[in-house]
């Protein structure tokens, strides 16, 4: 599953000393196999804070299932207020390098769906800070990693070691798609949790902040419940966004049938 925005698994703690040849790469690839768990179900409220501090709320009801190795479909469905309710976003995240991920968002004013192309997924999902490219995982054969140095962060049970990493895609197409020149990622050491981030965006001279700003353990799953994500340029915040979890349910069924144009179209 998205482990920038939903979950992690704990592991014992670490140091680089055990990695050889690329440690940075080496660490990532362990954040990338830790164990999510099969599927994910949560309700989840998304606070939108505009540059003057006025807020909107809303509220989804998310799907997310491991279908095979490869691939991780996932159905949001907002519930609230009017002027979203009953919008649905489709993901089919392949985690093969050779297959492009596929996105569709429904539109209940329009009765349409749209297909998300390429080309928009820099763009702000349903606007907020978060991209559609943010949705999904990412791959990291599309990027080169440098260990920067090991540190601390704080955090509500106190200082926490992480690796601070530096991440550089390997392309410009992939920068086009993601909207990002480069990122600094935060990795726990202790769970291997990408607890916090800055991305740097191609427009506008623009920086995003990432931050798990609550994290639990449900049935042995790491889960971020709270993370923010925070647009400034230069010192000014320009938007953020407040993502919240609850009512978590970890490797339950779902039915493969909620993961379909058709049902995002029907609604929950």
């Amino acid at each position: 599953m998205n482990k920038l925005l939903l979950s992690a698994i704990g592991a014992s703690l670490i140091t680089t000393s055990v990695f050889a040849g690329n440690q940075a790469k080496d660490i990532m690839e362990k954040v990338d196999a830790r164990d999510d768990g099969s599927s994910l179900i949560s309700t989840m409220k998304m606070t939108l804070i505009d540059k003057n501090g006025k807020k909107r709320n809303r509220q989804m009801r998310t799907f997310s299932k491991d279908i095979n190795a490869n691939t991780e479909h996932k159905t949001i469905f907002f519930l609230s207020p009017s002027d979203v309710k009953n919008t649905a976003f489709l993901t089919y995240d392949y985690s093969a390098d050779d297959k492009d991920d596929d996105q569709w968002m429904y539109l209940p004013a329009l009765k349409k769906t749209k297909r998300i192309p390429a080309s928009d997924k820099d763009a702000a999902f349903m606007g907020s800070d978060f991209s559609y490219a943010d949705m999904t995982d990412k791959e990291l054969n599309d990027y080169t990693f440098k260990l920067v140095k090991e540190t601390t962060i704080k955090r509500k049970e106190g200082k926490v070691p992480v690796w601070k990493i530096e991440s550089t895609p390997i392309s410009q197409a992939v920068i086009d798609e993601t909207g990002y020149t480069k990122s600094t990622l935060y990795i726990r050491k202790d769970n291997y949790v990408l607890t916090r981030a800055k991305f740097y965006l191609k427009k506008g001279s623009r920086v995003k902040y990432m931050d798990v700003r609550k994290l639990e353990e449900i049935d042995g799953i790491w889960v971020a419940m709270q993370t923010t994500m925070t647009t400034k340029q230069g010192k000014k915040t320009l938007h953020k966004t407040i993502l919240t979890n609850s009512d978590v349910e970890i490797n339950k069924e779902i039915n493969d049938d909620i993961f379909t144009v058709r049902t995002i179209e029907k609604g929950l």
